[in-house]
């Protein structure tokens, strides 16, 4: 095999391994929410809690929530079957449509729920009715990710009638 052709072939795998890593990071990110009506009918048909992330784009204890809890359970499949995640950025005045097809922003949103600090978790079931006690700040990092799992379980539990 001559030399050029050897490096074409690994131009060529390198940037697919690239390509395939950077999908596999951007699905780790927990998704903007964009309309809670529809993602309220698919979380209705998949029998899942919806959990709502509030957080702000320079909030560090946002990011420390999202790198060492959300990307890992959003490449968890076991999580896929649990619940929903979306995120919603408090001072942010993207389009919103509500659980009750509403138009609204992100910050009015926020607003609405009294969310004061970040990171704020809260789970809701299809019609928008809170399911669990929120998860407000990130406290007891060590413990955190049991916070996260216990509240989970209990939201899905109440989604399927097992109080």
């Amino acid at each position: 095999m001559n030399v050029k052709l050897a490096n074409g072939l690994l131009v060529i795998i390198l940037t697919w391994f690239t390509a395939a890593g950077a999908h596999a990071a951007d699905s780790a990110e927990v998704p903007i929410a964009h309309n809670l009506a529809t993602d309220a009918q698919e979380a209705k048909t998949r029998g899942v809690p919806i959990m709502l992330v509030f957080g702000s784009h320079n909030c560090p204890f946002c990011l420390l929530l999202n790198r060492d809890f959300l990307q890992p359970m959003r490449r968890n499949p076991e999580y896929e079957a649990k619940v929903m995640m979306r995120r919603i950025d408090i001072s942010a005045n993207v389009a919103l449509r509500g659980f009750s097809g509403k138009t609204t922003t992100h910050a009015r949103f926020a607003k609405e729920h009294r969310i004061k600090l970040t990171p704020t978790i809260k789970w809701f079931d299809p019609e928008g009715r809170e399911l669990t006690e929120p998860l407000i700040g990130l406290t007891t990092p060590d413990y955190y990710g049991g916070f996260l799992d216990q509240r989970i379980d209990e939201a899905l539990a109440k989604m399927r009638g097992r109080n």
